[in-house]
C-alpha cells in the first residue's frame, strides 16, 4: 500500500547556514531580530530568506540568533510543559540584551509566534523578561502594519488565503489583511477552519482520514478550483504542506509575496502558477545538493579502492 503522506524533505542548506555565509547588512540601521523557526530554517529556508530581503529593503538591519533555539511548540501538544519551559528560559537568556533594549522580534511561523504571545506568559506570568519578549514579538504583517511609514509595492493579483489556526486564534488576521490591501491584492480569506494537517496530526495514520475531511470542507476544493494565475497564500508550514500534498499547488508565505512585489520590475511573478519560481529554486537547490552528495560518495569510494590497493601491495 503506498504511503498516504509524504514526509517533508529537508532543505539542502538551512536558513541559518545561508545567513551566516551571507552576513549581516544595513549596519547602523534600526535592528530587528528574525526568529529562525524550525520549519523555515530546515524545510523552507527560502521563506526566511525572502523575509530578510523584504526587511532589508525597508532599511532594517536583520539579526538572526545563531545558537540552537526553539520555542518548543511540539512539546505543548503532548503535555511536556516542564521541558517547554526550559526551552523558553534558554530563549530568554539568549535574547536578554535585545529584549532589554526593546528590539522587535519578527516570527514567520504563526504557531511559533503564538508561543511567545500566549504560552510564554502562561508559563511565566511573573517574569518581566517574558512580558517584554511577548510585547516585542510580531508576525511580519503586524510589524509592517505597525511601521506605517513603509510604502508597499503593488502586486495586483487575485489571492486566496488560508489563515493558520494559531494566527486566527491568538494574533487575528486584521494586520495581514491590511498589508494585503496595501499590496493591491484582490484577496479572499477562506472561511475554512483548520487545514487538517495541524502539525503532526495529519501525519498520524489513525488521524489521516479526519485530516483529509477537514481540508476537503473548504480549503482543498477552493485551491483546486482557483485559476492557475491565482496566488495561494498560507503562512503556516502545516497549511502549506496540506495544500502541496493534496492539490499540487504550492502556497506562498506573505514574505515571499512581498518579495515578489518588490522584485517584479526585474523578475516578474509568473502569470500561470505564480509560485513556480519559488518551487523551481527549491528543486534546483535540492538537485545541486544531491549531485554534491553523489560526487562526495564517489570520491570516498575511489579513495577506498586506492587505499585497498596500497594495502595489498604492502
Amino acid at each position: 500500500m503506498p504511503l498516504q503522506r509524504q514526509i517533508p524533505v529537508f532543505a539542502p542548506e538551512t536558513f541559518k547556514t545561508w545567513f551566516r555565509k551571507r552576513g549581516t547588512r544595513n549596519h547602523g540601521q534600526p535592528k530587528v531580530i528574525l526568529w529562525a523557526d524550525t520549519f523555515n530554517n530546515y524545510f523552507f529556508p527560502e521563506t526566511a530568506q525572502a523575509a530578510v530581503e523584504v526587511l532589508e529593503k525597508f532599511g532594517y538591519q536583520v539579526h538572526v540568533p545563531m545558537q540552537h533555539l526553539c520555542c518548543g511548540r511540539p512539546l505543548y501538544d503532548y503535555g511536556f510543559l516542564g521541558q517547554a519551559k526550559k526551552y523558553l528560559i534558554k530563549v530568554l537568556d539568549a535574547l536578554e540584551p535585545d529584549t532589554a533594549a526593546g528590539t522587535p522580534m519578527i516570527v514567520l511561523e504563526p504557531s511559533c509566534c503564538s508561543v511567545f504571545r500566549d504560552e510564554l506568559n502562561g508559563l511565566m506570568p511573573e517574569s518581566d523578561r517574558a512580558h517584554r519578549l511577548m510585547e516585542n514579538t510580531f508576525l511580519l504583517s503586524e510589524f509592517l502594519a505597525r511601521e506605517k511609514h513603509h510604502e508597499l509595492p503593488k502586486l495586483e493579483r487575485k489571492t486566496i488565503v488560508q489563515g493558520h489556526c494559531h494566527h486566527k486564534a491568538i494574533m487575528r488576521l486584521h494586520d495581514e489583511e491590511a498589508v494585503m490591501k496595501n499590496l493591491g491584492l484582490d484577496f479572499q480569506v477562506l472561511d475554512s477552519g483548520c487545514c487538517g494537517m495541524a502539525g503532526s496530526f495529519g501525519y498520524e495514520a489513525e488521524k489521516y482520514d479526519v485530516s483529509i475531511k477537514c481540508g476537503e470542507r473548504v480549503l482543498l476544493p477552493a485551491v483546486r478550483n482557483a485559476a492557475l494565475s491565482t496566488i495561494i497564500m498560507a503562512d503556516g508550514f502545516s497549511c502549506r504542506e496540506q495544500i502541496a500534498q493534496q492539490t499540487g499547488r504550492h502556497a506562498l508565505h506573505l514574505a515571499e509575496v512581498i518579495q515578489a512585489a518588490q522584485q517584479q520590475t526585474s523578475q516578474r511573478l509568473a502569470w500561470i502558477y505564480p509560485e513556480a519560481q519559488f518551487v523551481a529554486r527549491r528543486k534546483a537547490a535540492t538537485r545541486r545538493a544531491r549531485r554534491r552528495s553523489i560526487a562526495a560518495l564517489a570520491g570516498l569510494a575511489v579513495g577506498g579502492l586506492l587505499l585497498a590497493k596500497l594495502a595489498k601491495k604492502r
